[in-house]
């Protein structure tokens, strides 16, 4: 099995703010996609769609200011079965967030370009959080034309 793994920390925030842009949908479409649909709360399905494709996450696991997990129940094949979490904390006046994406069964080549485009929109979370404006597809970076 492989992961993905990221860390950021977002300025002048609190575990709260950036757990709110993780679990409700103005949140989640404000930093990754604008077509996010769903239930958010645990045991919901939350539906994500891009141009190229989308994924549904089973909300699996909630801790307010703490833990958000999501269990991938749609979308490509190496995704299934997989698993989403970030780990929130404060740490002075930054949110400490720990991402992994887990239970790749194997590292292809389209690992690393969802490890690469994770770190992109992880860091539109932080520009929404910071600054008020992140940026979701389809206004994200393209890296490749997987995109």
């Amino acid at each position: 099995m492989a992961d993905i793994l990221h860390r950021i920390g977002v300025e002048q925030s609190s575990p709260e703010q950036v757990y709110n842009a993780l679990t409700t949908l103005d949140g989640l479409s404000g930093w990754w996609t604008e077509k996010t649909s769903g239930e958010t709360g645990l045991g919901g399905v939350i539906e994500f769609r891009f141009g190229a494709g989308g994924f549904d996450m089973k909300v699996a696991g909630l801790d307010p200011g703490r833990l958000v997990r999501w269990e991938v129940v749609g979308g490509p094949l190496e995704w299934i079965g997989t698993s989403v979490q970030w780990d929130l904390r404060q740490d002075g006046d930054h949110t400490i967030l720990l991402f992994k994406h887990e239970g790749w069964r194997e590292p292809v080549e389209f690992m690393h370009h969802c490890s690469t485009k994770w770190g992109t929109y992880l860091m539109s979370l932080k520009q929404l959080i910071e600054t008020g404006q992140g940026a979701p597809d389809p206004r994200d970076v393209k890296i490749s034309d997987w995109d």
